[in-house]
């Protein structure tokens, strides 16, 4: 199996409007100017380190910004400028809704089955409802699009339509897979919140996540469905991704990741019996600063030479209980013996790291052909992305900017320079 990392591209819109209910980082930088350019150079910066590493990746685009279609859903109407003119002039929240850039976490994109865990031997991906949050709700459609596009080949890949709205389902960042190293069946965990916890809305639906597994084909007898814990949520991991990472037979988590951790590593040992467990103790990494540095919300990834890497924000770095506890657990030798830091510090002001901005795609030779192209990645693609990037997105958008037609207009171009110079026609997109 190849594992391809698709990630977004930080969309020329983005911006600190504060949207994210439960995420410490979105409401704590709401207000302030951001840097899309910046943002977005940084996430192409992280794209490049990960084709250094001899692993494969992907990308996927912008969406539609401002998003007029959704307004017009609200009752606004006219020209694209007059819709949103309407709506800063009735409600700013919802032109800051219309703007958002948040599909640039494509962890949120989609729950991916790999082939060999399903009935139907086809990878299945499930487009993410979103249905928490107005913002991210209306990235659904765009998203489905995008995805019938990279994968069009019904001989290998299978795409499911979102689930129903009133069942929650925020797609990959709730989702992970421990294989055995030896070999055999894989086991897939789906982790879901209950309720509210301090005020914040649980995002994943256990109703959710039983649907998915179903849907894709899974083997019930190796399909876990796990509570997140309520203090997890309460704290700001609005994710499961944010306090727990797994790659291969290897689970890293916090402590206080899980509602019943005990009965949880008992089960995967008892399903794969060469499991690795790491749990960070809470007296040496408290679930505050976990959450702060985003040191789960890292990417775990095999290197082409079989050892582990953990790709981490550099907020993890300059903390000095994580590092010194990083370190530790290398000097250790276990199975993960490698730390790559990369710098996405103004994705990570509005809340995501860097397996937020990733969605995980495990695929075999023939599959992998059968991808489209366009949305595989080199380092000529990096450099034109880069050169488009540079001269097309804002350098900074503050908050009262929302409203000026000036930004519409000029993010609007700078998309579609994107996607031209991907080879993209104007109407597939």
């Amino acid at each position: 199996m190849i594992e391809v990392n698709f990630d977004g591209i930080v969309g020329p819109t983005h911006n600190y409007a504060g949207l994210s209910i439960g995420n410490r980082a979105s409401f704590a930088n709401a207000g302030a100017v951001s840097s899309p350019r910046l943002a977005a150079l940084q996430g192409v910066g992280k794209m490049r380190r990960m084709l250094a590493m001899g692993l494969g990746q992907g990308v996927f685009l912008p969406h539609v910004r401002p998003n007029t279609d959704w307004l017009r859903t609200l009752g606004f109407n006219g020209s694209d400028t007059e819709t949103l003119a309407s709506a800063w002039m009735s409600d700013r929240a919802l032109v800051a809704n219309a703007m958002s850039a948040s599909a640039m976490w494509t962890a949120n994109a989609a729950t991916v089955s790999p082939a060999p865990d399903t009935r139907d031997g086809l990878c299945h991906l499930s487009v993410a409802n979103l249905s928490t949050m107005p913002h991210r709700a209306s990235e659904a459609g765009q998203t489905e699009r995008q995805l019938r596009l990279a994968f069009p080949d019904p001989r290998f890949f299978r795409i499911h339509a979102p689930l129903p709205a009133a069942f929650g389902d925020e797609g990959a960042a709730n989702f992970m897979r421990i294989a055995p190293r030896s070999g055999g069946p894989a086991v897939e965990m789906f982790v879901y919140g209950e309720g509210q916890s301090g005020g914040f809305p649980s995002r994943q639906h256990r109703t959710a996540s039983e649907a998915v597994a179903r849907r894709h084909g899974l083997s019930p007898a190796r399909s876990l469905v796990v509570r997140q814990s309520d203090a997890a949520i309460a704290a700001g991991a609005f994710h499961n991704d944010v306090v727990a990472v797994a790659n291969g037979h290897v689970l890293f988590a916090h402590e206080a990741a899980f509602a019943d951790p005990a009965a949880l590593y008992a089960a995967l040992a008892a399903l794969v019996p060469d499991v690795v467990t790491i749990e960070v103790p809470a007296d040496r990494v408290s679930l505050d600063t976990a959450i702060r540095t985003y040191l789960f919300n890292s990417q775990l990834v095999t290197m082409p030479d079989g050892g582990m890497t953990l790709v981490l924000p550099g907020e993890a770095q300059e903390n000095a209980a994580v590092w010194a506890w990083l370190n530790e657990l290398i000097a250790q030798g276990g199975p993960i013996d490698r730390l790559e830091v990369v710098d996405v510090r103004e994705s990570m002001r509005n809340g995501g790291g860097p397996a937020c901005l990733r969605l995980r795609v495990q695929v075999d030779a023939d599959a992998l052909a059968a991808i489209d192209p366009r949305f595989l990645l080199n380092e000529t693609v990096c450099a034109r992305l880069e050169q488009v990037i540079t001269q097309e997105w804002p350098e900074s958008i503050a908050p009262e900017e929302l409203g000026d037609p000036r930004l519409w207009d000029r993010c609007a171009r700078a998309r579609s320079a994107l996607t031209e110079a991907l080879g993209f026609g104007t109407d597939e997109l």
